[in-house]
């Protein structure tokens, strides 16, 4: 039989373990904007799973400007920088200009920079290779494809933000080879893009518009989302698509056939990512050079 001791230690040590695991869940479910930390221009947030770390892509300066001063920094889940500048243009050993989309696929990073995609190693963040994207101009949006391939977004832009005329999509491999999949300077800037069981889903800067287009090149076009500028656009967990739009301020989400605010009042929401372990949605404030982890 247990002493009254033993049976007040197992309750302690039980309603400590309790408030412990309450005390996780509340800050998993508590929105963190990180401000004030060195970000400059942040564009890009990816989820990095296997680290369980967040990497956000900074511009550094103007998105049109080889200057090679671009930076990709670490960011821990509870909105703490752990290394500002992991990726650094400015050291001899690695070329990044202006990063804005990136993905990852196996232990590759792949960054979209101005006219080339950088590739990293991961996960020491070895400089792999530059591969040159002839004929673009401002490579943004960039989406898993099939085997070691993705698929990037040309926003046809040049210094001062007007049109270039270099608006398309691309297929790039990790060997360097690049197909053009649509290239129209009347596309209308493609800016996100989401690779899933065979389609590709796009969405405009320059307009309220998405578009799905399958294996065979077939173009749908989606409902209208609520606002124009789009940027970031991923697949949540339950399947439905998320996307950040300038115009509107909003994070919108497409299920169902319908459209949903989740968040609003956003100052130039840019390229995101889900945080898989949480359920939370990453998203960079470009104009503002935060960062805002949003519970789903």
């Amino acid at each position: 039989m247990k002493s009254t001791q033993s049976i007040k230690t197992f309750f302690f040590a039980s309603l400590t373990a309790l408030w412990s695991v309450t005390a996780m869940a509340d800050q998993a479910n508590q929105k963190i904007l990180v401000s004030d930390v060195g970000f400059a221009t942040p564009e890009s947030v990816e989820y990095y799973a296997d680290q369980d770390i967040y990497l956000v892509t900074n511009i550094n300066g103007s998105p049109f400007d080889e200057d090679d001063n671009g930076f990709i920094s670490k960011l821990s889940p509870d909105g703490k920088v752990v290394d500002l500048k992991w990726i650094d243009g400015a050291d001899d050993k690695v070329e990044l200009h202006a990063p804005k989309g990136m993905t990852i696929i196996g232990n590759k990073l792949y960054v979209a920079d101005i006219t080339q995609i950088q590739v990293f190693e991961l996960p020491s963040g070895k400089q792999l290779s530059s591969i040159d994207v002839k004929g673009s101009s401002f490579l943004n949006g960039i989406t898993p494809g099939d085997g070691d391939s993705v698929y990037v977004t040309d926003t046809g832009m040049k210094p001062g933000f007007e049109a270039s005329g270099t608006d398309a999509i691309y297929k790039v491999w990790a060997d360097g080879k690049v197909e053009t999949i649509l290239k129209d300077p009347e596309m209308g800037r493609p800016n996100g893009i989401l690779y899933d069981n065979g389609d590709i889903y796009v969405v405009f800067f320059s307009s309220a518009k998405m578009v799905k287009m399958n294996d065979k090149g077939e173009i749908t076009e989606m409902p209208e989302p609520y606002g124009a500028r789009l940027d970031g656009l991923v697949k949540l967990q339950d399947g439905s698509l998320a996307m950040s739009s300038w115009e509107s301020s909003s994070i919108d989400v497409y299920r169902n056939g319908e459209y949903e605010t989740i968040a609003e009042f956003l100052n130039s929401p840019a390229d995101m990512d889900v945080d898989t372990k949480r359920n939370r949605l990453l998203i960079p404030l470009f104009n503002e050079d935060k960062v805002l982890i949003l519970p789903l």
